[in-house]
C-alpha cells in the first residue's frame, strides 16, 4: 500500500489525495453527494464485524433490543418480511400492523437493531424549507420542488407529534435551526434561491431572514456569517426513537430477528407463497417483501445497481470546554454553508448532554470520497473512525468562527472526542424510491434517502403502506418524483452523468 504524501490526510490506513476547490455553489453541484461516475454500480452487504460505534449506539450497550430475536429459530413463513430495522423498516412495520393486524410480519436485520444509517447519523430532523428549491425546480419543475419542501415540513411535524403524543424518551429538541452562509458568493446564491422560491409561491413566512452580516453574526454566534435563515427544526436521539417504535411493534406481534443477513430473494418453489427470503440462518417463505435497507438495497436487488450507491460519511462528536458550556453553550442547530457546496451540519444537543455533533458534507469528506473511489470495496465500510482530514476541518472551523474556542483550555474529557462512520444511500436522481419494485409483484421499497432520511421517512413509510394496501399515489401525499415506477427505473438506467445532484444536509 502506498504511503501518504507528507501533509496529506490518511484515510483508513491508505493514502488519499487533496483536491482543489471549484466555484462557490449552494449545495447544488455538491461534491460529497454525487454517486461516483467511475463506479456507480458498486454495492455491498452490511459490514460484519469491526464497525465503528456511533455516539447513539454507545449509549445503549445494555439494551436487549440490540440483539433481540423474538423467536429462537427463524420462522419458516410469514405474510410479510421487512428487510432492515432502521427508521424505514421500523415505521413500515408499525403502519403494516395497524393496517393488517392479523398478518404476520418478520423483520430481519443483518447486525444489531438499528445499527445502520439511522443509528449513525448526526441526530437532526431538519426540513429543507427553501435551500434546495433551485436544484429541484431545475430537475422536476416548480410544482414538484415546492411539494418536496412542503413534504419535508409535514414529515418534521409528524415526527415531533409522535414523540410528544407518546412521551418518547429520545432527547427531542424543538427550536430554531440556522442556515448560515460564510461566503459572499454563497450568500448571494442563497438569496437568489430563497427569492425565487418565494416568488414561485413557496411558504416562507415562517423563515426569519437576516442579510446584514453583523446582525447575522450576532444571531448565529458565527463570526464569518454573511446572512442567516432561521426556522423550526429538531434534534433527537434517533436510535431511541426507533427503539420505542419497535418495542410497540413487538407488543403487537411483530417478529424481530437481528444478526440475520438476507442474502437473496427468489420465487417460492412450494407454490404456497410468492417469495423466499434466504438468509444465513435459513429461509422464510412470504407473499410480501419490503426493502428497507437503504444504501445496501442494490446488493440484494440487482435491478437497483447503479440507482442506489453506498458511500461512507463521517460524524464528529465534540465535548465543549467548560468556558463554553452552561449559559454560554450553543442553543441552535446549524447548517453552515461553505464555498464549493460544502456544509457543516451542527447538532449541539441543547436539551440533552450538550455534546456537539458535526455532520454534513465537511470539506474533509472529499479526501475520504477519493479514497473510496480508489478502494471501492470500502463503499460499505462503516468501520472508519477519527479521520484526521475530517476532524481537522471541524477544529479549524470552530477555532476560526466560534468566540473563545481557540483560547479555551481543554481538560481531560473535553474536546474533539471521537468520530465515526455511517453509510449513506445515494440515489442517482437525488430523491428516494418509494413504491413497488417493477416486475417483482409483492416486493416494495423505501430507500435511497441521500443522507436526508430523517426529514422524509416519517411520511414515506406510511405512504408506502398505503400503496401496499391498494391506494393511489395521490393518497400518499408524497412528491410524485419519489414514486418507484417502471418508467423511472428504465430512464435512470440510461442516465450517465447528467443527473440532478442533491446535497447531504
Amino acid at each position: 500500500m502506498k504511503e501518504a504524501e507528507p501533509g496529506s490526510p490518511s484515510i483508513g490506513g491508505a493514502a488519499s489525495v487533496t483536491t482543489t476547490n471549484t466555484s462557490a455553489a449552494l449545495n447544488v453541484e455538491e461534491h460529497a453527494s454525487t454517486p461516483p461516475a467511475s463506479d456507480r454500480h458498486r454495492t455491498g452487504f452490511p459490514k460484519q464485524g469491526g464497525q465503528s460505534m456511533s455516539y447513539w449506539l454507545q449509549q445503549v450497550r445494555c439494551d436487549p433490543l440490540l440483539d433481540h430475536r423474538t423467536s429462537e429459530t427463524l420462522p419458516k413463513e410469514a405474510d410479510t418480511v421487512i428487510i432492515g430495522s432502521g427508521i424505514s423498516g421500523t415505521l413500515v412495520t408499525k403502519h403494516h400492523l395497524e393496517t393488517w393486524p392479523s398478518k404476520s410480519v418478520v423483520i430481519v436485520e443483518a447486525r444489531e437493531f438499528c445499527s445502520g444509517a439511522t443509528g449513525r447519523n448526526a441526530g437532526h430532523c431538519k426540513p429543507d424549507q427553501w435551500r434546495h428549491y433551485g436544484k429541484f425546480e431545475k430537475a422536476y419543475g416548480k410544482a414538484q420542488a415546492i411539494k418536496i419542501m412542503n413534504n419535508e415540513s409535514a414529515t418534521w411535524k409528524a415526527l415531533v407529534a409522535y414523540v410528544q403524543e407518546n412521551n418518547v424518551d429520545c432527547d427531542l429538541w424543538v427550536g430554531e435551526t440556522l442556515d448560515v452562509p460564510l461566503d459572499e458568493d454563497v450568500a448571494k446564491a442563497a438569496r437568489d434561491v430563497f427569492e425565487r422560491y418565494a416568488n414561485a409561491g413557496g411558504k416562507v413566512d415562517h423563515i426569519k431572514v437576516t442579510h446584514d452580516p453583523a446582525k447575522a453574526a450576532k444571531i448565529s454566534k458565527i463570526k464569518g456569517a454573511t446572512a442567516c435563515y432561521a426556522w423550526q427544526a429538531s434534534t433527537l436521539q434517533p436510535w431511541k426513537l426507533t427503539a420505542h417504535i419497535m418495542r410497540e411493534n413487538l407488543k403487537k406481534g411483530a417478529n424481530l430477528q437481528t444478526y440475520t443477513v438476507a442474502n437473496s430473494i427468489t420465487s417460492d418453489g412450494s407454490g404456497r407463497r410468492k417469495w423466499t427470503v434466504r438468509t444465513d440462518r435459513g429461509a422464510i417463505a412470504c407473499d410480501t417483501v419490503v426493502h428497507a435497507t437503504n444504501a445496501y438495497s442494490a446488493a440484494l436487488e440487482p435491478s437497483l445497481r447503479g440507482l442506489i450507491t453506498p458511500k461512507p460519511h463521517m460524524c464528529n462528536r465534540v465535548v465543549p470546554p467548560r468556558a463554553l458550556s452552561g449559559s454560554k453553550a450553543l442553543c441552535n442547530s446549524y447548517g453552515v454553508l461553505l464555498a464549493d457546496g460544502a456544509l457543516f451540519s451542527i447538532n449541539p444537543r441543547c436539551t440533552a448532554d450538550g455534546n456537539i455533533l458535526f455532520g454534513g458534507s465537511n470539506p474533509g469528506q472529499r479526501a475520504l470520497d477519493e479514497w473510496v473511489e480508489q478502494n471501492p470495496g470500502n463503499c460499505i465500510n462503516d468501520g472508519l473512525a477519527d479521520l484526521e482530514s475530517v476532524t481537522k476541518c471541524v477544529k479549524d472551523f470552530v477555532n476560526e468562527e466560534f468566540d473563545g474556542w481557540r483560547e479555551a483550555e481543554f481538560g481531560p474529557g473535553e474536546g474533539f472526542a471521537y468520530s465515526w462512520s455511517g453509510i449513506i444511500g445515494l440515489s442517482v436522481d437525488g430523491v428516494p424510491f418509494v413504491g413497488a419494485l417493477p416486475g417483482k409483484e409483492g416486493q416494495w421499497i423505501c430507500a435511497g434517502h441521500h443522507g436526508h432520511g430523517m426529514a422524509r421517512i416519517f411520511t414515506a413509510a406510511p405512504g408506502l403502506v398505503k400503496l401496499m394496501n391498494g391506494k393511489e399515489w395521490g393518497e400518499t401525499g408524497l412528491p410524485d418524483v419519489y414514486q418507484m415506477t417502471p418508467q423511472r427505473l428504465e430512464k435512470l438506467k440510461k442516465v450517465d452523468v447528467d443527473t440532478p445532484k442533491v446535497a447531504i444536509i
